[in-house]
């Protein structure tokens, strides 16, 4: 990588090579497509989770391009991230609110003044390791701790998906197709349609789902009346934060997940380019807890590095950070055009469920990425012990709670790895000796 603040993003003109570098990129139609590709993987999260907390669906997606924006500026375009609504906020921000998970949140504003503070929090952090490093978190947070919490993300987010395709047998047979169609193009296609799996694997299952239903008469059919009735332009709707302490306090701790979360993310990707970016590791958070802030003081949900776009990054092998912003300036597009957000709402429930089964799946295998490519040592029952209860703790939403205090199933697989690996971390003297 160059000296600049930002790469020079060579231009990359052999078709032989597979790997896209993040600071290389394809020729601008393809990078645009690519960009498309990651919006339609972080759509579904950051659509569902304001929708699970009553937020504006149209304002959070706005305000994901905004955040993407600020950590693109703020890492200097090296780490290729999008950032999307956080689901380590959906438990406490419903329990501080009151929230019934019917329509509009009206304690929207209470639950703002939390996620303001995480944020801050959550950047102050990054301060710290800018400047002392990042060797006292990867003590904290080993591969097999962070590998461990990447892998829950996935495995806890799967019962959303199975749920939201499972209203009946129509809907779970689409979402079959839909991975079918999703994997058959991962498999079956070469070049430029592989590296679009997830966008041609979706858009084929539309147009199945659309024959099917629109035609045939069976299930429930696809409404493109919302399309004709929503206006070209339209302004997000903000809202303004209340700072209340009681809820300040619950979603404060809720930076800790965020830092292992986006520090899972990071591993993941140097795992997957090749390239040491424990460097940016602080001002990955700071951009992250920057964006979270505008976030909350804007109406919009707390935010995270997606895995969800790492998924994407998996199978197609472009890292390019170019793509990001691309993908950050659509999100501003779609936040000040109703219509075009009322063509992504057209998408099938089974069609945007199958796609979310396969990115979750990748999201839980890129966690067992991490621990192939730090050869994570499994015959240590340290490793084995941690990796198994954190994976369970997670994947069967094992939520604990403590006075005003609560955490949900990816709350306690962060807190429990962490401490469950500083506890066993150390071995006896008498077995050490031996």
């Amino acid at each position: 990588m160059s000296d600049s603040y930002f790469p020079r993003w060579r231009a990359q003109t052999s078709t032989a090579k597979s790997v896209v570098a993040p600071d290389e990129r394809l020729p601008w139609p393809q990078m645009f497509a690519m960009g498309v590709q990651h919006v339609v993987a972080m759509f579904g999260s950051t659509v569902l989770a304001p929708l699970l907390m009553g937020f504006d669906p149209n304002l959070c997606i706005f305000m994901s391009g905004i955040a993407t924006l600020l950590f693109f500026v703020v890492v200097g375009g090296r780490v290729p991230s999008y950032l999307g609504s956080s689901f380590a906020f959906i438990g406490l921000v419903i329990a501080v609110t009151g929230y019934s998970g019917h329509g509009p949140n009206t304690n929207i504003a209470v639950a703002l003044g939390g996620i303001i503070a995480c944020g801050v929090v959550y950047a102050l952090i990054g301060v710290l390791v800018s400047v002392v490093g990042t060797a006292w978190i990867e003590t904290l947070m080993p591969p097999v701790v962070t590998g461990a919490i990447v892998a829950v993300i996935g495995l806890n987010l799967a019962p959303i998906a199975v749920k939201s395709v499972s209203a009946s047998q129509f809907d779970s047979w689409m979402a079959l197709v839909t991975i079918l169609c999703v994997g058959g193009v991962a498999v079956f296609t070469r070049g430029m349609l592989q590296r679009l799996l997830i966008l041609v694997g979706l858009a084929i299952a539309y147009a199945i789902y659309a024959v099917v239903t629109n035609g045939l008469g069976m299930g429930k059919p696809i409404d493109f009346a919302i399309v004709g009735n929503a206006a070209w332009f339209g302004m997000p709707k903000f809202t303004a934060p209340v700072f209340d302490p009681h809820a300040m306090t619950m979603l404060v701790p809720i930076a800790v997940i965020l830092v292992a979360e986006n520090l899972g993310h990071i591993k993941a990707v140097a795992a997957m380019t090749g390239q040491n970016l424990d460097r940016y590791v602080g001002r990955a958070f700071i951009g992250d807890g920057l964006g979270t802030i505008v976030s909350g003081f804007s109406g919009g949900t707390g935010m995270t590095t997606y895995a969800e776009n790492i998924g994407v990054m998996a199978v197609t092998k472009i890292y390019s950070t170019l793509v990001f912003a691309i993908a950050a300036v659509i999100a501003l597009a779609l936040g000040f055009s109703p219509k075009f957000g009322a063509v992504i709402q057209t998408i099938p429930g089974p069609v945007l469920g199958g796609t979310s089964i396969v990115v979750f799946g990748l999201i839980a295998v890129t966690g067992a990425r991490i621990w192939v490519v730090n050869r994570v040592d499994f015959s240590d029952n340290r490793n084995l012990i941690v990796a198994a209860v954190t994976l369970v703790l997670g994947a069967g939403d094992f939520s604990l709670k403590l006075g005003n205090f609560g955490l949900g199933g990816i709350g306690t697989a962060t807190f429990g790895a962490i401490i469950l690996y500083a506890l066993l971390r150390k071995k006896p003297a008498q077995e050490a000796a031996v």
